[in-house]
C-alpha cells in the first residue's frame, strides 16, 4: 500500500487512513492526510490538493512560522482553516539554536525535550481539541500539517489512530514512515541551506539526518508522559482534549469503513 503522495514542493504528504482496527472496521482511505507546510507548493501542487476535496486544513504551526513561510492556497479556496495565535511557553525552534552548537546530539536532545512538553502546551491543547471536533464534523477530507510534518503532526496522527482503534504496532509504523530514505535525502538538501540562511548555522550531515527524522523514542516519550499525567491515552484525550465517548463514536462512525 502506497501512502506517500508525491508533490513538487510539499514534503511528507501522505494518507494515514487504511489501517485495520480493533473493531474490525478499517480506517477509510482518502479522508485523512498529513504533510509538511504548504509554503513551497507549486501551482500543480495546489491543483492536486484542490482535487482531494479538502474540507479543512489544520495548521499546527506557531504564528511566527506561518509568517515566515505563509501557506499557499488554490483559486476559489473555501476549506476551513484551524490555527491559533496562542503564545508558546518555549522558544521557537529557530530561536533556540542561537548561541549554541547545533549538531546531531543537539537535535536528539531537543526532540526528546519537545515530546515531553508538546502534549501539554496550551496552544496544542487548543489545536488538538479543535482538530478532533473538525474531524468529526467535516464534510470531506482533511489535511493536518505543521512545519516539517513529523513531530506535532506525528503526535496528533498517532492520537487519531488510537481513538480509531489502530494497534500500537501500526501507530508506530505509520509514525516512522517519515523516515523514508529518499525523502530524507531531499529534506536534508533543503534544510542545510535553510538553516544557514535563516539561523546562520552550518550543520553537518549527521545533524541534518537527525533533524529531518523521527525516532521511536520520541513518540514513546510523549505517550509515557501522557500516561504518567492522566493514567492512559484515553484519560488525556478525555480530560484535556474533550474527546469523550460521544465524540469518539462520531469519529469512528465517520472514519471507519
Amino acid at each position: 500500500m502506497t501512502r506517500h503522495i508525491d508533490f513538487d514542493g510539499i514534503e511528507n504528504f501522505r494518507d494515514f487512513g487504511g489501517y485495520d482496527t480493533a473493531s474490525g472496521r478499517p480506517v477509510k482511505r482518502e479522508l485523512l492526510y498529513r504533510s509538511a507546510n504548504h509554503a513551497y507548493a507549486t501551482d500543480a501542487d495546489l491543483e492536486r490538493m484542490r482535487a482531494l476535496g479538502l474540507a479543512a486544513i489544520i495548521d499546527l504551526r506557531r504564528t511566527e512560522e506561518r509568517t515566515r513561510e505563509p501557506s499557499k492556497r488554490w483559486p476559489g479556496f473555501g476549506a476551513a482553516v484551524v490555527e491559533n495565535d496562542i503564545l508558546s511557553d518555549h522558544a521557537d525552534w529557530v530561536d533556540s539554536m542561537k548561541d549554541v552548537e547545533v549538531n546531531a546530539q543537539w537535535f536528539l536532545d531537543d526532540g526528546m525535550g519537545y515530546y515531553r512538553r508538546a502534549p501539554f502546551e496550551p496552544r496544542h491543547i487548543d489545536l488538538f481539541s479543535r482538530y478532533f471536533q473538525t474531524l468529526a464534523s467535516a464534510d470531506g477530507a482533511i489535511v493536518v500539517h505543521c512545519a516539517a510534518g513529523k513531530d506535532r503532526t506525528g503526535l496528533i496522527c498517532a492520537l487519531t489512530h488510537h481513538v480509531l482503534g489502530v494497534s500500537a504496532e501500526d501507530i508506530m509504523a505509520d509514525y516512522l514512515l517519515t523516515n523514508d530514505e529518499a525523502r530524507l535525502a531531499r529534506k536534508m538538501a533543503f534544510l542545510g541551506p535553510w538553516l544557514r540562511d535563516t539561523v546562520g548555522k552550518t550543520v553537518d550531515e549527521a545533524g541534518l539526518r537527525v533533524a529531518v527524522s523521527v525516532n521511536a523514542a520520541y513518540l514513546e516519550t510523549a505517550f509515557g508522559v501522557i500516561r504518567e499525567a492522566h493514567g492512559s491515552l484515553d484519560g488525556y484525550l478525555t480530560d484535556l482534549l474533550g474527546v469523550d465517548q460521544a465524540l469518539r463514536e462520531r469519529l469512528q462512525d465517520r472514519l471507519l469503513g
